[in-house]
């Protein structure tokens, strides 16, 4: 009887505390009723939930190189949401446009910017802009304003009135967690959060030139022109981005989603962002510990001899996988986890900092080595962990242990990435309300 009682009290406390506050809670511990949304069991659209795990890094096959650069080493892993393909043309092509009506709704100004929910200038993203892009041409005078977002008379080809994807420029902010852990709340000298913030605006259009500046004497022109417009390959995977443009891509997908979530009064998720080189072969892995490739292995044809990813077999036969540079984004069979293409297609970004042997030296729980080089700094400490292999490699690169490293600043045509967005909670599968 007391239980029931105490159980009415509780009720009426939570119907009581929207309207009288802290009074409206009879005096009873019950906590903050003034809560947004939350579903444990959220599944972001094309991404595929990953659980916590161990498992072992390194090699999971001879080291043919006689590198011994990344020793074997047992590595626990909190789940999270993986992409299930790398970003492809046609979706990092939504960043594209997002970045270019914001620049227009600016230029036009007037009704097509408004005063945002904390005070400060806003983009209204109700009015319409009359530019046809394709065409380059506006049907109404708004167009005229916007002449300067595009290639000038004398640069263009054919006559051809095209956008100049050098006028495409986002700038993104991050907070430097590490450095302003150092800082206790008990110190005397307190460092402004503004120290700790970091600004930086960048070109986001892919390099779309890669293709014929990483291979000499070879025939790839038409790569250029039609790789990332042409809808022919929408859903392959985005190349021609830097590390820093993979970087600005999940600060815009973040903010896109959680502005959504709080129009709808729902929680707002952490951020999207790189993997760390860990939980990228975590993931590549699949669930097969020891194997060395994200199919099992140890061999690179199933049993009917068809080769399982897209690289480059053999002495060079590109075309006997099935394709001759990248393919689309859900070609072959996924992974156990299923994750398609961990292995081949394009290689990875990941957001660890290069270095040869830091599986001796990184922290068995989620570990995480990284560095943000700045432009003025040496070569060397703009290396970035690269995983996976691509279409130009050989089978040894495709392997879940192998990894290597392209320059924070460069951008191939055989790298590309995938997001990651971290699981609040303790798992997806968890039946305790």
């Amino acid at each position: 009887m007391n239980k029931l009682k105490f159980s009415l009290i509780a009720a009426i406390a939570v119907m009581l505390a929207g309207c009288k506050g802290n009074m409206g809670t009879a005096g009873q511990l019950i906590g903050s009723q003034d809560r947004p949304k939350w579903d444990n069991n959220l599944l972001p659209y094309g991404m595929v939930y990953i659980p916590s795990g161990v498992f072992h890094a390194g090699p999971s096959d001879q080291d043919v190189n006689y590198a011994f650069n990344t020793k074997m080493k047992q590595l626990s892993i909190v789940g999270f949401y993986m992409d299930e393909t790398e970003v492809t043309n046609n979706e990092y092509r939504q960043f594209v446009e997002y970045v270019r009506d914001s620049i227009a709704h600016q230029m036009i100004g007037g009704d097509h910017l408004k005063e945002g929910d904390n005070g400060q200038q806003a983009i209204n993203w109700d009015m319409p802009i009359d530019m046809d892009w394709n065409a380059g041409n506006g049907v109404t005078e708004e167009g005229a304003q916007l002449e300067p977002m595009f290639y000038s008379e004398a640069d263009r080809i054919d006559g051809k009135k095209e956008l100049d994807p050098r006028k495409l420029q986002y700038e993104y902010t991050w907070f430097k967690w590490k450095e302003a852990a150092q800082q206790r709340p008990t110190d005397k000298d307190q460092k402004p959060r503004s120290s700790f913030m970091e600004k930086k605006k960048i070109s986001i259009y892919p390099d779309e030139m890669v293709w014929i500046r990483d291979f000499s004497y070879s025939y790839n022109e038409p790569m250029t022109r039609t790789y990332f417009t042409h809808p022919a390959y929408d859903d392959y995977p985005v190349v021609g981005v830097t590390w820093d443009q993979c970087n600005a891509f999940s600060a815009w997908r973040t903010l896109l989603w959680n502005s959504y979530r709080a129009s709808k009064k729902e929680a707002p998720v952490d951020q999207f962002r790189l993997p760390t080189e860990y939980e990228w072969e975590y993931a590549a892995r699949g669930g097969r510990n020891l194997a060395p490739y994200p199919w099992g292995g140890p061999y690179i044809r199933n049993t009917k001899g068809c080769l399982l990813a897209n690289f480059k077999p053999g002495r060079g036969n590109y075309p006997e996988d099935g394709g001759f540079y990248t393919v689309n984004a859900k070609s072959y069979w996924p992974n156990d986890f299923g994750l398609y293409n961990m292995a081949g297609n394009v290689a990875e970004w990941t957001s660890t900092a290069y270095e040869d042997d830091a599986n001796a030296f990184v922290h068995d729980k989620q570990p995480d080595f990284r560095y943000d080089a700045k432009e003025d700094e040496p070569n060397v400490m703009k290396r970035k962990v690269i995983r996976g292999g691509s279409w130009k490699d050989i089978a040894y690169f495709l392997q879940t242990g192998t990894k290597s490293y392209e320059y924070q600043d460069s951008a191939k045509s055989y790298v590309g990435f995938r997001c990651l967005l971290p699981f609040l909670g303790r798992s997806m599968y968890d039946t305790y309300k």
